[in-house]
């Protein structure tokens, strides 16, 4: 079982976006499945060094000794009350190791004394799924680890806990009726379109209790009408639904004169004609992202996705949907700003719901773009670059990725400098990269500056300022004007021309900076 959950876990979570809870029947299986993931990880890290291991966390309630608060615990814990009455000894000999390795993994210091700190930490870190990784290394640079992908469990958590990142259930405890809907519904707590449903993988085989609770918590709904209230749909019924979608988006772009590829989104006319192309694709990714977190898939099935939505050209219209959505956002924004004049266009435009997170991979991050042009710039050296990459597939991936949308043309243009055969190290592209970018902003204002008569070194500590508190301030205008001993008319006149310029440059830097919006900034837009 525990080679199975390893096989599927990835897929299941969307590599780990989400995470997942172990449903155990005793405390002694909880134990000796905590015991057996150390184990195999452990043997599957020493064959593989790329194997990078789940973050498994066990929380079962200790022997109550007297204890109040334990006591009133395990009133709602019929299991684990049962089970901590046999041997309850071994049973706290077993949670201490158990703790003993959390506190080694994550830095803390639980005890069995304390238990409801270590219960609670372990909820914390379960919902610590909805910050990136990048986000908890900078927030928690000493912490070796900060999330748990998989907690086993006897009773807890599978009533009365939420967590819109958990989206599975592995079930290897016999459930029924109420107990069965609740554990189930840990599951599928509303998020967002890259967690289409809950994932349950029962180990039990408990189909026919799950169609009873069904049919029990349905009221008179028909046995089929219900499991499409519950359950949805097979794999080879949404790669139909997927068939449909990539052959709606053929028939619109066929209305257009156009060809359903990736370039000719580029040729698009008009907002109208824009915003339709964004409304088709995002239901073909939508259905994507929903297969992709499938665990049953056989070959045949992932054959047929291929053969509809061949993979490469896929990421191609993830690129142009990305591009098209940055250009209508932004006159979605103006709009929103009181922008007049954009007639029916703007309707369609205002109406948009992007959803850029169904096109941002947990996978290909900052760090994992770095690292890709590290080994790029190592291939062909011996012992170096074992993923051959081109420059092209590398460009694909960012265009792809909504996370890159305020900084992919600043990525673009510097892997365009790299060179395969350079032998940079991971650490060498980052300094590069922060250089290459610095050079770049500087010498965008320091042309702004030439054209607006302007001291290069003024400006920078103009817009410095500006990012630094994210506050537009009118009068330090004025005084970064004033050396142009301007009249009045004339530099309300030049300040209007140089703000023009400014504000874009302005905007996509705050973006860049964590996506605040500069206060005071509206009146020049």
């Amino acid at each position: 079982m525990i080679e199975a959950i390893l096989a599927k876990h990835d897929t299941a979570t969307a590599h780990r976006r989400f995470n997942a809870v172990l449903a155990t029947a005793s405390i002694n299986d909880a134990i000796e499945y905590h015991r057996l993931f150390d184990e195999l990880q452990h043997a599957r890290q020493k064959a593989d060094p790329a194997f990078v291991p789940l973050n498994i966390a066990c929380v079962f309630s200790p022997p109550a000794e007297g204890d109040a608060d334990v006591r009133q615990i395990q009133e709602d814990l019929p299991q684990e009350k049962e089970d901590n009455q046999v041997d309850p000894e071994g049973k706290k000999a077993a949670l201490k190791a158990i703790l003993a390795r959390y506190n080694a993994r994550y830095g803390t210091n639980h005890t069995t004394a304390e238990f409801d700190l270590y219960y609670q930490d372990v909820q914390k870190r379960i919902k610590d799924h909805q910050w990136p990784d990048a986000d908890l290394r900078k927030a928690f640079p000493a912490a070796p680890h900060h999330k748990i992908d998989i907690t086993i469990v006897v009773d807890m958590l599978l009533t009365g806990f939420d967590s819109k990142y958990l989206n599975t259930l592995y079930v290897d405890k016999n459930l029924k009726h109420h107990g069965l809907i609740q554990a189930f519904s840990r599951t599928n707590r509303v998020l967002n379109g890259t967690k289409p449903y809950g994932n349950i993988l029962d180990f039990r085989q408990q189909q026919a209790s799950v169609d009873a609770a069904i049919a029990l918590f349905s009221g008179e709904k028909s046995g089929e009408e219900a499991r499409k209230i519950w359950l949805v749909d097979k794999a080879p019924v949404v790669i139909q639904k997927l068939d449909a979608a990539v052959q709606k988006l053929a028939d619109f772009m066929q209305s257009q004169g156009l060809a359903c590829t990736p370039d000719a989104v580029h040729s698009l006319k008009g907002d109208d004609a824009r915003a339709a192309f964004i409304h088709n694709f995002k239901e073909v990714q939508r259905l994507k992202t929903q297969l992709d977190q499938y665990t049953d898939l056989t070959e045949d099935n992932a054959t047929a996705i291929e053969h509809i939505l061949p993979a490469e050209q896929l990421q191609a219209f993830r690129g142009a949907y990305l591009e098209t959505a940055q250009r209508l956002k932004a006159q979605q924004a103006q709009h929103d700003k009181g922008s007049e004049g954009q007639g029916g266009a703007a309707d369609a435009v205002d109406q948009l719901d992007f959803e850029f997170v169904l096109f941002a991979s947990s996978v290909i991050d900052y760090d994992y773009i770095m690292g890709l042009m590290s080994r790029f710039s190592q291939q062909g050296l011996q012992g170096g670059g074992k993923q051959k990459m081109t420059k092209d597939e590398l460009l694909g991936l960012i265009l792809s990725d909504a996370k890159f949308m305020n900084e992919r043309d600043d990525i673009a243009a510097y892997i365009h400098t790299l060179k395969a055969g350079e032998g940079l190290s991971e650490a060498a592209i980052r300094e590069g990269y922060t250089k290459f970018k610095k050079e770049k902003d500087s010498a965008e204002l320091t042309d702004i500056a030439t054209r607006h008569h302007l001291a290069p070194a003024a400006l920078q500590t103009f817009v410095d300022g500006i990012l630094q508190r994210m506050i537009f301030d009118g009068e330090v205008l004025s005084d970064l004007m004033a050396p142009l001993e301007l009249g009045w008319k004339a530099r309300a006149q030049a300040e209007t021309a140089l703000m023009k310029e400014l504000v874009p440059l302005l905007q996509k830097r705050a973006e860049q900076h964590g996506g605040r919006e500069i206060s005071g900034l509206s009146a020049y837009e």
